[in-house]
């Protein structure tokens, strides 16, 4: 009989290193909101991935870095608090540059973590195959992770074996959630997060980055393909 796996995945890195795309490439639907700007997720996000041998609960998270604003800590706060919830972490870098030092303060944050740490190399499309191996090298002389796993968020170019190993290592578990859930996020607060996404794309220049989407009305209109909201 086959066992069916279930268990909480942590998407962990600096800010801007592509967590968001890859959250939403995995899920199947835009639910965390990404732009060219850093720290644009604030709060954690979970979304649910089911497949036939299992259920995986990815948890989105703010980027870490040493913010001095109290929202920057709050968020590095959100952070490390779903990495200790879950059963694996996924730590995201980028294959254009090799380790930095905010890299390593990261990674050694992580060392005490229960969850089993998989390193992801994204950008991969970005760069010359051949510079692959010796930034993998680089880093597993860093930390022994369980699997160095090179993608590209953008492209999908191995997320699907990304998938396979965090099932390998997932606890058997009967599901947490229903199978017609897919994220814990209301569609007003999906709706409230596009919204920021436009303003802090287009009016980066002009609106503080730590601005917040208010929304005070939400209506439906099924009939007319149309939904009218008021902040």
């Amino acid at each position: 009989m086959q066992t069916f796996k279930s268990g909480f995945i942590s998407i962990l890195g600096r800010p801007n290193v592509g967590k968001s795309t890859l959250f939403n490439r995995i899920i199947g639907e835009k639910i965390a909101i990404v732009t060219a700007r850093p720290q644009t997720t604030r709060n954690r996000i979970l979304g649910i991935k089911n497949v036939e041998e299992g259920q995986l609960i990815f948890l989105d998270t703010p980027g870490l870095h040493e913010g001095r604003s109290e929202l920057n800590r709050r968020m590095v706060q959100t952070a490390m608090a779903s990495s200790w919830e879950a059963d694996i972490l996924l730590i995201l870098i980028e294959a254009i540059s090799p380790p930095v030092e905010e890299d390593r303060k990261m990674i050694t944050s992580l060392k005490e973590n229960k969850g089993i740490p998989f390193l992801i190399i994204n950008k991969i499309d970005l760069v010359r195959k051949e510079r692959l191996l010796p930034l993998m090298d680089q880093y597993q002389k860093i930390h022994p992770f369980e699997k160095i796993i090179p993608i590209s968020a953008i492209t999908g170019e191995g997320v699907d074996i990304l998938l396979e190993e965090v099932l390998r290592v997932l606890p058997e578990s009967p599901p947490y959630y229903p199978d017609e859930i897919f994220t814990d996020q209301t569609e007003r607060s999906i709706v409230s997060e596009m919204i920021r996404e436009k303003v802090i794309d287009q009016t980066y220049q002009e609106v503080p980055h730590s601005s917040a989407v208010t929304i005070e009305s939400f209506k439906e209109h099924p009939e007319r393909n149309l939904v009218v909201i008021h902040g």
